[in-house]
């Protein structure tokens, strides 16, 4: 009992609790009891295993207070779209969880009491309620129950319909429609509406003209739906209009629904009544009753209804008294009875109700008396020598105060462009016929030439000058791609020699700077970065280069780079030489040689062979060998170039027991 939450009657052995027991904290304690007889050393023991018996005080708790989930309106009956879970410390009955929908805006949910999924017992629409919000509260199966709604927890959970797009659009608005025909252009002729209950995209509709409107005579706002018209009207020529017309929604996929729409064009007295014929002739004779029928006129009228009915009448005119017309049938009928020696021959000019008239146009016909005329007598342009094969570099333009045929320009070049250029003889677009080179050809002059369909007037000529800019396109190139020089040791701030590249552009795309890019790590060399003249810049040693290079020559590695934008460069190498010169005495590998030599060696003998080495090189390091001191009686003999020593006379111990020769290499 290391809390302390229970005591013992020391005398009669009744436990009892100390402090309030939690079941959830701990549910077994197992307390060792000790009993022993008054101060006797003899005691015994025993184990008191204690249940922590589990009262209903814990209520059900969600872990979470709300919850979102979304679903297809399309799921079936049946489909689990949710579990609840909440947690309840008891144990037993006390901790067994129920769960039930505390308050519902849908009758379309349930719920399993044990399991606490929330299931689907209905189809659900989007266009019916697109959100749903579950309150589910959870209780325990102790006696009493406690409930989560006792703590004011609940689990809110919020079910969200989402949209397919499952429903075509259909169409509102009427198919059929009138429009005079005298309407301006751009006349609202009909509103074409469709609605969708998709939502969102789903339920966004755009209208489209399919079929029937091969003229483009009318335009339909695929937003608004406004049909309009793009063109005037004219019953006379079609006086109806079939459009299918397509509602289209933004889902995916697309749904869509076809109307026809039927567009008539109504009549407006726009059309002059024309007669049959514009001449009428025919014979009478005379000394006839009045009443008589002469001749019937007839005219007929485009237009449609009460448009299109006539009425004739007489245009007064010398003798046009003597008759009348029927208003409604065209028939002249004689009012009174005619004499042809009183008047042969009557003109009768008859209209009906709405005249036509006509206009006179007197047109001047054109005469060839101009020439055409550019706008310059010279062209003066630049152009990039990097510009690709085609590309047009000036838009030519003559004008010519004549009409027609002989107003129309056509354009040539007469010069010699060497190929690079041509025109377009109808255009006057002068274009690159070739890829141009500025390092070939800096500037072309040449001429170009307007002329019109005449024969004998003078054609119009100007000069165009074209000077091509250049581009840094060439690579600065060396005379060599590899140099050979040399240079005596020994010596400081020589010129060795004077590179030299060329770099066929212009201006400072042609200007070239040249600098030492490997080879020179000691800083041995410089180089004039403008005239490319290599020079030494520090004291040359033909020993030492050799020494460690085990060669006598420098390689360079030239830089030649021009001041484009960008660079361009190439590289050439430079192989210096360093030549000896003769400033290294020989040296003998040994200073002193020992030798013995028995008294009895025979004459022409080998005694030893000194040696030395020169750093010099070529002439300058071969070495010959005299002996110059201690060979008075001539007894040895040293070969100049070998440095082999021999004897030459009989050697006598008793007469000279040794002998110093000091021999001398050169």
């Amino acid at each position: 009992d290391p809390h302390g939450k229970f005591f013992i009657d020391p005398r009669f052995g009744i436990i009892r609790a100390k402090n309030q027991l939690d079941h959830e904290t701990q549910s077994v304690v197992v307390l060792t009891i000790q009993s022993q007889l008054g101060n006797s050393p003899v005691y015994s023991s025993t184990q008191v295993n204690i249940s922590v018996l589990d009262v209903n005080d814990n209520p059900p708790v969600f872990l979470t207070k709300s919850d979102k989930v979304t679903i297809s309106h399309t799921q079936p009956p049946g489909t689990a779209v949710y579990i609840a879970h909440a947690e309840d410390k008891d144990s037993g009955l006390n901790g067994k969880i129920r769960y039930s929908i505390a308050s519902k805006q849908s009758s379309a949910f349930s719920i399993d009491p044990s399991l606490g999924v929330v299931n689907l017992i209905r189809t659900l629409f989007a266009d019916e309620q697109r959100e749903y919000t579950l309150h589910i509260a959870a209780e325990d199966c102790g006696n009493p129950p406690l409930t989560s709604l006792l703590m004011l927890d609940s689990l809110a959970v919020k079910v969200v319909i989402l949209d397919i797009n499952d429903n075509s659009p259909s169409f509102t608005s009427l198919p059929l429609s009138y429009v005079m025909e005298d309407v301006e252009v751009g006349f609202l002729v009909h509103h074409v509406t469709a609605k969708d209950p998709d939502e969102g995209r789903n339920g966004q509709v755009t209208y489209h003209i399919l079929s029937g409107n091969e003229n483009k005579t009318f335009v339909l706002d695929k937003i608004t739906g406004l049909l309009t018209t793009t063109q005037f009207l004219d019953r006379e020529i079609q006086e109806c209009y079939s459009l299918t017309v397509m509602a289209l929604d933004d889902g995916s996929p697309a749904l869509s629904t076809t109307q026809v729409l039927t567009i008539v064009v109504l009549d407006v007295n726009d059309e002059t009544p024309v007669f049959l014929k514009q001449l009428y002739e025919t014979a009478i004779c005379e000394n006839q009753d009045p009443g008589e029928v002469v001749i019937k006129v007839e005219a007929v009228d485009r237009d449609a209804g009460l448009n299109s009915l006539l009425q004739y009448e007489i245009l007064p005119e010398t003798g046009y008294e003597k008759f009348k017309i029927n208003s409604d049938s065209g028939e002249l009928i004689t009012t009174a009875s005619l004499d042809r020696e009183n008047q042969e021959v009557f003109s009768i000019k008859g209209i009906p109700s709405r005249s036509s008239t006509t206009q006179l146009y007197l047109t001047v016909l054109d005469e060839n008396d101009h020439k055409p005329l550019f706008a310059k007598t010279r062209y003066q342009i630049s152009v990039r020598e990097d510009l690709k094969e085609g590309s047009a570099i000036l838009d030519l333009f003559a004008s010519d105060e004549d009409d027609g045929p002989n107003g129309e320009v056509t354009y040539a070049l007469i010069d010699d462009t060497f190929g690079a250029f041509a025109v377009d003889s109808v255009t006057g677009s002068i274009v690159t016929t070739k890829q141009l080179d500025q390092e070939t050809k800096s500037q072309y002059t040449f001429r170009a030439v307007a002329s019109d369909c005449s024969t004998h007037l003078p054609r119009s000529t100007t000069v165009m000058t074209v000077s091509i800019e250049d581009m840094n396109d060439n690579v600065p190139k060396f005379e060599q791609s590899c140099y050979k020089a040399s240079v005596w040791e020994g010596q400081t701030k020589t010129d060795i020699i004077q590179i030299f590249a060329t770099d066929l552009d212009s201006g400072l795309n042609g200007e070239i700077e040249y600098s030492i890019l490997s080879g020179n790590e000691n800083s041995t060399f410089l180089i004039d970065s403008t005239r490319g003249i290599l020079a030494t810049d520090a004291v040359l040693d033909h020993e030492s280069t050799s020494y460690y290079r085990f060669t006598t020559s420098h390689h360079l590695v030239l830089l030649a780079s021009d001041r484009g934008t960008p660079s361009l460069n190439s590289t050439a190498t430079v192989l210096v030489t360093v030549l000896d010169v003769n400033d290294n005495p020989p040296v003998f590998i040994s200073s002193e040689y020992h030798i013995h030599v028995k008294e009895s060696i025979s004459v022409g003998s080998h005694i030893t062979e000194v040696s030395a080495n020169d750093c010099d090189a070529g002439a300058n390091a071969e070495i010959t060998y005299a002996i110059i001191s201690g060979n008075d009686r001539g007894h040895f003999r040293v070969d100049g170039k070998t440095g082999s020593v021999d004897l030459m006379k009989t050697l006598d111990y008793e007469d000279t027991m040794k002998f110093t020769l000091i021999i001398q290499a050169t």
